[in-house]
């Protein structure tokens, strides 16, 4: 006989029974102990607020099945087998393909989707009725690595005084992790180009007011300080919305916060055991956010006030197609050749992994064997991406030895680990590529 499967929780939510299965199946077991129904549950309790920033919106699933220490990936299609009552849509994206995704408008929806491994929630920026004219402009505010976190309140502060200049109100969230969110809710009149137009222009005006903390430069070997990720709205990006867990040992959450609570706040005091009680006592503080939707001309106007100036398109996201109006998209480490010549940045990868502490734990291996050459490097120095690929995600660090004397730098060697989940597939895919060639 077959191990018998354990039973399954079975909920009434809003008039409808959801099949929690595996319930006790641990979510999270470092720092906090969380089940899988654990997390329904907490989802359930701040259901109106999380409803607030998913409701009639496609909704790609990033599903972790093996929990929050587990390898995630992206999941755009509905799954075939779903309620008769989910809705979904068809939406196209840049690469021409279109994907059929669900939109949740209840707390049984949303229940149904965490019960599939939906940690965090990731809706589009548009509404059902209106697929290509977004209704919020996202702001992220991305702390590079060794960035305090009292100067992220600052650039969101700064954010906050722009946008009220502009005529716009933004709302404010923690992003779960290191960062901020600033949310703005905009009339859907403007495409997403525009709505990213826009989004450029502010970046780069609170660089300008604020340049020793803020950045609006794209490569990571450019910037320093806090990065405000302009490219999150460009079509068929997505960031986590209000109340999503985040894959922390913590089981951190992204929460909304009233303006005057930014100064203070601190990240890791918002978590699925805090949350809740919070939410009981002082509500939602995104509860109005669709009130007053804002217009962007006056954002647009420096938009066309630093195009008058000179200033290209900012680069978009690799898999799109090149812009017109955009700067050359190649890094400065990878310029060959250009009209005003940039300095080759010495990069070398250090560790590849899907397990990001792996990979910190590699960089930190790194700096033990190359001790001379680690006392020169800067935080600005040390480049953690994160690379998704076509369904999953992994960490890449790589060290800028820009500051490193010549006779000290060393070779790029084998990273430490090096897990690179896409490897597999793009060497069948240069394979597949070669056998076609004449």
């Amino acid at each position: 006989m077959g191990k018998k499967e354990e039973d399954a929780a079975v909920l009434p939510i809003g008039g409808r029974e959801i099949r929690v299965s595996h319930p006790g199946k641990l979510y999270f077991s470092r720092e906090v102990k969380l089940s899988k129904l654990d997390l329904v549950r907490y989802y359930l309790s701040v259901a109106r607020g999380a409803l607030m920033g998913i409701e009639d919106r496609p909704l790609v699933l990033k599903r972790f099945v093996q929990g929050a220490e587990g390898e995630a990936f992206y999941q755009k299609r509905a799954p075939r087998e779903r309620p008769t009552w989910l809705r979904t849509v068809v939406l196209s994206f840049p690469s021409g393909r279109t994907a059929e995704e669900l939109v949740v408008d209840d707390a049984a929806g949303l229940a149904w989707v965490v019960n599939l491994g939906c940690i965090e929630l990731h809706p589009h920026p548009v509404r059902s009725q209106d697929l290509d004219h977004p209704d919020e402009l996202r702001v992220d505010l991305d702390p590079g690595p060794g960035v305090e976190w009292a100067h992220v309140r600052i650039v969101a502060l700064e954010v906050k005084a722009f946008l009220e200049e502009v005529g716009l109100r933004g709302w404010p969230k923690t992003s779960g992790s290191r960062g901020m969110h600033v949310n703005v809710r905009i009339e859907p009149r403007w495409t997403f180009s525009e709505v990213r137009r826009a989004a450029v222009a502010l970046s780069r005006a609170v660089e300008r007011r604020i340049p020793q903390l803020a950045s609006s430069k794209w490569w990571k070997e450019e910037r320093h300080g806090v990065f405000l990720d302009y490219n999150q709205n460009a079509k068929d990006r997505t960031t986590c919305s209000a109340y999503s867990v985040r894959p922390l040992a913590d089981a951190r959450v992204s929460t909304p916060l009233h303006w005057n609570e930014v100064p203070d706040c601190e990240p890791a005091d918002f978590t699925v055991a805090t949350v809740p009680k919070r939410f009981e006592q002082l509500g939602d503080a995104q509860a109005e956010i669709n009130s007053s939707p804002g217009s962007l001309e006056g954002l647009l106007e420096f938009a066309a006030r630093d195009e008058a100036a000179g200033l290209a398109d900012a680069p978009w996201p690799p898999h799109f197609r090149r812009m017109a109006g955009e700067a050359p998209r190649v890094a400065p480490s990878r310029a060959r050749s250009a009209a005003k010549p940039r300095t080759k940045m010495p990069l070398i990868v250090v560790a590849n992994s899907p397990d990001r502490e792996a990979a910190v734990a590699g960089l930190e291996r790194w700096k033990n064997k190359y001790p001379e050459a680690a006392r020169f490097i800067a935080v600005d120095d040390v480049l953690v991406d994160s690379m998704r690929g076509r369904s999953s995600t992994w960490t890449r660090i790589r060290v800028n030895l820009r500051h490193v004397p010549a006779a000290l730098r060393p070779p790029q060697g084998t990273p430490d680990p090096d897990d690179d989940p896409t490897r597999e597939w793009r060497r069948s895919h240069e394979q597949r590529a070669s056998k076609r060639r004449p």
